[in-house]
């Protein structure tokens, strides 16, 4: 039963971050767009009288829309008065409930890989936390130091504390340990831009404006400059998000090269659209982006000959098998925290091992994603014989 439970609030979970992440990444895309495409107010007397700093005119859904930006603030406050917020704060909250769920109740089975660091499982999520806290401490008070004003060095310095972080998560945890919590830390970043900067700065030009007196412009700039950073961190995020389905990725040798080469690809990305909705197209962005995942793509194609040795039979791999991927892939998993095999693959019969043999060798030789955590242990040696038998065409008995 407990299993069950955990499989329905795995779904739910995931399901709310899903929508919770598409509401404020949809929103933060819309916003960089409309900050865009502000042109000079249609109508320089009602501009001017209002203090209108630029305006958008748009057509959706059989409706015309007339989007304005006000200098600093408007006259007189409106109400009601919409502000951004739950998107950002419930995509975190949903995000750090599914890192508790699997990561860290599960520390044992996803997050802990014994030969890359042995940690206890407290341990563990203590490391995780920290980095969490300590990357939105050290970015929050690089941007306010006078780098915060040279945007170009203030990314080159983000650049190498990312590169770094990517390389000490991968020497403490499972790959896709390393990769989500690398996610986490900028999603921490992003959510955190909101709490501390975005909303205080908004909350005192309401109190600003409220009170009779002219805003500080000062807390727009700061908030545009974070609200800026957060588009570009959206794409990585959004890679980490997805990547514990891709041990291609995060079972590399150089998987945190990788992950750094894949989350630069999506920011140039991104640069090329932010630059193109002001009317500025450069390629050079968007070549950028598609010679990095070119690069990884050729960096991590196949080379041929793995690790097979001698010769294996169909038994040999049977007892392989039964030993150490029958607990969780069957059809009445044994192994703690499974109510069903994981992706529905089934390894508890001669004939479901032999129609699932491709699948075995790429997941246990050449990717080396599964037994996962290799939990149970298996050897070199074994994924040599299952090689070996792959190699020699899968023959049963």
């Amino acid at each position: 039963m407990e299993a069950y439970v955990l499989e329905w609030l795995n779904v739910l979970g995931r399901w709310f971050h899903m929508i919770a992440g598409i509401a404020w990444i949809g929103a933060s895309f819309y916003f960089v767009w409309l900050d865009s495409h502000l042109r000079a107010p249609r109508y320089p007397d009602e501009a001017e009288r209002l203090g209108i700093g630029g305006e958008v005119w748009a057509l959706h859904g059989g409706g015309f829309y007339r989007a304005q930006k006000f200098a600093v603030a408007p006259p007189e406050l409106p109400e009601p008065l919409h502000w951004f917020k739950w998107e950002a704060y419930t995509t975190w909250l949903s995000g750090m409930f599914m890192l508790g769920l699997i990561y860290y109740a599960s520390a044992e089975v996803y997050l802990i890989d014994r030969s890359v660091a042995d940690l206890s499982t407290s341990a563990s999520i203590a490391i995780g936390l920290a980095f969490l806290v300590g990357g939105w401490i050290v970015y929050d008070l690089l941007c306010r130091s006078p780098l915060g004003r040279r945007e170009p060095i203030l990314a080159a310095v983000m650049l190498v504390l990312c590169a770094f972080a990517a390389y000490a998560l991968t020497q403490l945890y499972s790959g896709r340990g390393a990769y989500i919590h690398f996610g986490a830390m900028l999603g921490t970043i992003m959510t955190a831009n909101v709490f501390f900067v975005i909303m205080p700065g908004q909350r005192e030009m309401v109190k600003a404006r409220a009170d009779g007196r002219a805003p500080d412009p000062v807390h727009g700039a700061r908030g545009k400059q974070r609200s800026v950073h957060n588009t570009y961190f959206t794409l990585p995020v959004l890679f980490t998000m997805i990547s514990n389905h891709y041990a291609l990725f995060t079972n590399a040798k150089w998987n945190w090269l990788v992950l750094m080469a894949i989350a630069l690809a999506g920011v140039f990305i991104r640069l090329f659209f932010t630059f193109r909705h002001r009317g500025i197209v450069k390629p050079s962005f968007w070549a950028i982006g598609i010679a990095l995942l070119t690069a990884v793509f050729v960096a991590l194609m196949p080379r041929g000959a793995g690790t097979a040795a001698g010769e294996a039979t169909f038994a040999d791999v049977q007892a392989i098998v039964v030993a150490r991927c029958a607990g969780c892939h069957a059809a009445t998993p044994t192994f703690a925290g499974f109510a069903a095999a994981p992706k529905n693959v089934l390894l508890d019969t001669n004939e479901r091992i032999l129609a699932q043999s491709q699948l075995v060798h790429q997941q246990a030789v050449v990717l080396k994603a599964m037994p996962i955590g290799n939990l149970t242990q298996m050897t070199d040696d074994e994924r040599a014989k299952v090689d070996a038998w792959f190699r020699a065409g899968a023959k049963g008995e």
